[in-house]
């Protein structure tokens, strides 16, 4: 979710006079990102589990599908609180770099 985000952002951002200053910010968050994603992934398929779907249900609700080594669960969460985490850990992220100030 905070890729796609982030990557809508991005389209809006590269068009700002002063895009330079920005871009190499979200490209770095990006990549971070990615990575952490990339190693969540790894962790869960240790233990043979992996998301196999991500469904928004309608403007208040999203399901995740996680497949288990036993069985497929539905998860439903409230697309305010997911937009609320993500931003936390995007602001979490971005004060853990080195040399940024707030």
């Amino acid at each position: 979710m905070a890729v796609q985000t982030l990557q809508r952002d991005y389209k809006v951002i590269e068009n700002l006079k002063m895009s330079n200053v920005y871009l190499p910010i979200l490209d770095k968050l990006l990549d971070d990102i990615s990575q952490e994603c990339y190693n969540s992934k790894r962790l869960l398929a240790k233990d043979k589990i992996r998301v196999v779907k991500w469904e928004k249900i309608d403007e208040y609700f999203s399901d995740l599908t996680v497949a288990t080594a036993g069985e497929d669960l539905v998860l439903t969460y409230a697309n305010m609180a997911l937009k609320t985490q993500v931003e936390k850990l995007l602001l979490s992220t971005q004060h853990k770099e080195p040399g940024t100030h707030s």
